[in-house]
C-alpha cells in the first residue's frame, strides 16, 4: 500500500467553528478536514495507524517519506523539529482557508472513532486550533508555572496530536526557524505560554481527553469499551471517549495493548477481524517456489522426549528442500540422539550446520550466530528458532506462520495444566512478566487471534528481511543484564518491531525440564509426573483411550481381561532399562528384597523399586489400569497399591516356566513385554480351575485377573528365546 494514497470517505457534515446562535449551526463538509502525519519510513506502528485512518475513512496525506529522519530521538531526548519543518513546508503550497488540519504522529497512534465525531467536538471546544493534552511537563519543568490553570483536567500541552484551521496552524508554525533536532513539543510549549500568542491565535488544550487521548501519565484513568462490532477506549477520569489514543512517551506497549482491539481488531462479536489481511498464500506456489527458512534448534539442557522431537520435525509440511537446519547441542547428554537423527535423515534438507557441546559457545552467542547465518545467506527468507523443549503437534505450523506474512510471529504454546505460556501480554516496570487483562482469556482459548505482544520465545518465525535491514548491525541476544530471550525482545522493542502471538490454531505445549533426570538409560520413562501428557504419547498403546467405546476388551478366560496398554517402545524401554541395571534375583526361595525374606513361588526378577520406579508405576496403575479395573469389576475401587511390582524374565536355561500358584493381590496385571514367536517360543499363562490358557501374549497387552481363591494359574514353559512380563500384586 502507498501511504500517499488519498483514502476516500463519505462527506457528513459537522458543525463549523462558531459560537452558538438561535439558528441551526452551519457545518463544514469533512471533506475540508485533512489528516498530516509524518513517516520517513513505513514501520508496523504507520501500518497500524493507517489500517485505523481508513476504516474511519480518514483523508491522510503523509510527509517525509523517503527522507531520512533527522529529528533526534526524541523518546529519550528531546527532538522532533523535523516534523514541524515538514508541516510548514506543506502548509504554505495549501490555499483552502476552510481546510482544517490534524497533525498528529503516527508511529505510535490510532484512531478509535471517525472524523464526524471528531469535528464536532472540535467545533464544541470553541477554539480555531486543539492541542491534547497531558498531566505531565516535559521537556522543560521550569515552564510549568507559566501554563494556564484550569480547573478540571490535564494542564499540559502535548504536541503529538492537534486540530485546527489552516490559517492559525501557518501562523503558528510561521516562526520556526530550528533545526531538525530541536523539540518540537518545547516549541509549541512556548507559544501556547505566551498569552498574547495564544490568544491571536486561538489555542486550546483538550484537557478532558474528548478528542485526544495521550496514554503517558493516564494509564489508571484508561479502559477498553466494547460497543457493539467496535472498540473505544474510555477516559474514566473524565468520563470521555477520545476519538484518537496516542501511546506517548514510554507508553509504546501500551498502545500496542490497546491497538490489539481499536477500533475493530477484536470485538467479542466477530472475533479477529484483522487476522485475515494481508496474508501471504503458499496454495498456489510449488514446492520449489516456497521461501526459504532456517530452522534454528536450540539444545540448551538435558531434556525429554528428545528422540520425538526429532520425529515431529521429520513430519513438519515444509518442503525439506527448502529448508535449512542450524543446531544447537549444548549437552553431551544428547548427542547420541542428534548424531542417530542427522545420519539418517541429514540429507534431506538442503544444509546442516551443527554446533556441539565441545565448541563451548554461550547460548547469546550460538543465537546470534544462527541469526547472523541466515542474514548473509541471501535465500534465506526466514529464521524459525525452536528450542528443543517444544512439542511442535500441529505439522502445517510453519506454513500457518508464514501465511500470516508478520515480522515476528509465535505460534502459541502452553503447559499442560497451567496459565505458563511463551509470551508475556505486558511488561512490569523493571521490563519482566506482568500479566496483561486479556492473557487468560488468550490463553485459554476464549479470545483467538493474532496478538501484538512485547516478549515472545521458546518458537517465533523471523523475517529474515529485518536482519538485513533494521537489524543488520544487531547481535540481538547481548546483554549485560539481561537474559538473552529478554535481551531479543528488548532490542526488537527498542527498534519498533511488532512481536505477535497467535492463538488461531493449537500448535502444541512446552515441556517441563526441572525434574528430568540423567541417570538411567531411558530417562523419559521417568516423566510420567513432570510431563503426562507427553509420557502418554510415548508409551501409551494407540488403541488405548477408546478400547472402552470400541469393545477391544477380551476375555479369554471367565474374570480374566485382555486389553492393550503399552506400545512397543514402552515395552523396548523398559526391557532394555532393566537389562542395563543388571541385578536380576537368582530365583532362589531367600529373598532379602521382600518383608521376611522368603518367597514361596520365586522368579527370577528386578523389582521397580531396584531401578526407582515404584511411584511412577504406582502412577502408570493408576492412571492407565485402575479404570479398566473399576469398569470390569463394577463397585470395586482401587488406589493401585502394591506390594510387589516386577518384571520378571524367563529362558529356556534359567527359569522357563512357573509352578502353579495364587497371587497375593486382589487383582494382579501381567503385562507382556516382548513378542512371541518373534522374541521367543512357548510361554503363556494357564488358569487351572477353568483349564484355560493364554499361550500367544500380545506385546504391551495386560492380563488383568483375580489374586486370590480362583484363579490359581501357572506360568507355562518358555521353549526358545528370552520372554520378559511385568507383574504387579495390587491391593495385596
Amino acid at each position: 500500500m502507498k501511504v500517499s494514497l488519498v483514502l476516500l470517505f463519505s462527506g457528513f457534515l459537522v458543525c463549523a467553528l462558531f459560537p452558538p446562535t438561535n439558528c441551526a449551526e452551519q457545518r463544514v463538509p469533512e471533506d475540508k478536514l485533512l489528516v498530516v502525519t509524518v513517516a520517513t519510513k513505513q514501520t508496523d506502528g504507520f501500518r497500524r495507524f493507517l489500517r485505523s485512518a481508513k476504516h474511519f475513512n480518514y483523508t491522510v496525506k503523509v510527509l517525509g517519506q523517503g527522507e531520512k529522519w533527522t529529528g533526534g530521538d526524541y523518546m529519550s531526548a528531546p527532538g522532533g523539529g523535523q516534523k514541524v519543518r515538514l508541516l510548514k513546508e506543506a502548509l504554505e503550497k495549501m490555499k483552502d482557508e476552510d481546510k482544517i488540519i490534524l497533525f498528529i504522529d503516527s508511529f505510535d497512534l490510532v484512531f478509535a472513532s471517525g472524523p464526524k465525531e471528531l469535528l464536532k467536538k472540535f467545533q464544541q471546544a470553541r477554539h480555531k486550533v486543539v492541542f491534547s493534552s497531558e498531566s505531565l511537563i516535559w521537556p522543560d519543568r521550569h515552564l510549568e508555572d507559566k501554563h494556564p490553570h484550569v480547573r478540571e483536567g490535564s494542564r499540559f500541552l502535548g504536541s503529538g496530536a492537534f486540530i485546527g484551521y489552516l490559517p492559525n496552524i501557518k501562523e503558528m508554525v510561521a516562526d520556526w526557524t530550528g533545526e531538525d533536532k530541536d523539540s518540537d513539543q518545547l516549541f509549541f510549549t512556548k507559544i501556547y505560554i505566551n498569552p498574547d500568542k495564544r490568544k491571536s491565535i486561538n489555542i486550546t488544550l483538550d484537557n478532558k481527553c474528548r478528542m485526544f487521548q495521550n496514554l503517558h501519565g493516564a494509564l489508571d484513568e484508561v479502559l477498553l469499551k466494547f460497543e457493539d462490532g467496535r472498540v473505544r477506549v474510555r477516559n474514566v477520569l473524565y468520563d470521555t471517549l477520545p476519538v484518537i489514543v496516542h501511546g506517548n512517551g514510554p507508553t509504546k506497549l501500551q498502545i500496542n495493548y490497546l491497538g490489539n482491539y481499536i477500533p475493530n481488531a477484536w470485538t467479542f462479536e466477530s472475533g479477529c477481524t484483522v487476522c485475515h489481511e494481508d496474508l501471504y498464500s503458499l496454495t498456489a506456489l510449488k514446492e520449489s517456489e516456497y521461501p526459504l527458512v532456517m530452522i534454528g534448534i536450540f539444545i540448551q539442557q538435558p531434556t525429554p522426549f528428545v528422540t520425538v522431537f526429532f520425529e515431529r520435525l521429520l513430519k513438519l509440511q515444509y518442503p525439506k528442500k527448502k529448508l535449512k537446519l542450524f543446531i544447537y547441542n549444548q549437552e553431551a547428554h544428547h548427542e547420541r540422539q542428534v548424531s542417530s537423527f542427522l545420519q539418517e535423515h541429514g540429507s534431506l534438507y538442503q544444509d546442516v550446520k551443527l554446533i556441539g557441546p565441545e565448541e563451548e559457545m554461550d547460548e547469546a552467542a550460538v543465537r546470534n550466530l544462527g541469526f547472523d547465518m541466515c542474514r548473509k545467506d541471501k535465500d534465506c527468507d526466514y529464521f524459525f528458532s525452536l528450542d528443543i523443549e517444544v512439542v511442535l503437534k500441529n505439522e502445517n505450523t510453519l506454513k500457518i506462520l508464514i501465511e500470516q506474512n508478520l515480522p515476528v510471529l509465535a505460534p502459541m504454546i502452553t503447559r499442560t495444566g497451567r496459565l505458563w505460556s511463551n509470551f508475556w501480554g505486558a511488561l512490569s516496570a523493571e521490563g519482566y512478566y506482568a500479566r496483561s487483562e486479556d492473557y487468560v482469556d488468550i490463553v485459554q482459548g476464549r479470545r483467538l487471534g493474532v496478538w501484538n505482544v512485547p516478549y515472545v520465545s521458546s518458537v517465533y518465525l523471523m523475517k529474515a528481511g529485518l536482519l538485513r535491514s533494521e537489524l543488520k548491525d544487531y547481535e540481538l541476544f547481548n546483554s549485560h543484564i539481561l537474559d538473552p530471550d529478554m535481551a531479543y525482545c528488548h532490542n526488537i522493542r527498542n527498534k519498533g518491531i511488532f512481536m505477535y502471538v497467535t492463538n488461531m490454531h493449537t500448535f502444541g505445549r512446552i515441556l517441563s525440564t526441572e525434574k528430568y533426570e540423567t541417570s538411567y538409560l531411558h530417562n523419559d520413562l521417568w516423566q510420567i509426573f513432570e510431563n503426562p501428557m507427553d509420557w502418554q504419547e510415548r508409551y501409551i498403546h494407540e488403541n488405548y483411550t477408546h478400547m472402552i467405546k470400541d469393545k477391544l476388551i477380551e476375555t479369554p478366560c471367565p474374570d480374566v481381561y485382555w486389553f492393550p496398554v503399552f506400545n512397543d517402545v514402552a515395552c523396548d524401554h523398559i526391557v532394555e532399562e532393566m537389562e542395563h541395571f543388571g541385578k536380576w534375583s537368582g530365583g532362589g526361595n531367600a529373598d532379602t528384597r521382600i518383608q521376611g525374606g522368603y518367597e514361596n513361588v520365586p522368579t527370577i526378577d528386578i523389582h521397580m523399586n531396584q531401578i526407582n520406579y515404584e511411584k511412577n508405576w504406582q502412577q502408570f496403575l493408576v492412571e492407565y489400569i485402575a479404570p479398566i479395573t473399576e469398569k470390569m469389576f463394577p463397585g470395586y475401587y482401587t488406589k493401585a497399591h502394591f506390594d510387589l511390582a516386577f518384571v520378571v524374565r524367563y529362558k529356556p536355561d534359567e527359569q522357563p516356566s512357573l509352578k502353579p500358584h495364587h497371587d497375593a493381590s486382589t487383582f494382579t496385571i501381567n503385562l507382556a513385554l516382548n513378542q512371541v514367536g518373534l522374541d521367543y517360543q512357548g510361554g503363556g499363562c494357564r488358569f487351572l480351575r477353568y483349564n484355560c490358557s493364554i499361550d500367544a501374549p500380545r506385546k504391551g497387552w495386560a492380563l488383568m485377573h483375580p489374586g486370590r481363591l480362583t484363579h490359581y494359574h501357572e506360568g507355562l514353559p518358555t521353549t526358545a528365546g528370552v520372554r520378559y512380563i511385568a507383574v504387579s500384586f495390587v491391593d495385596p
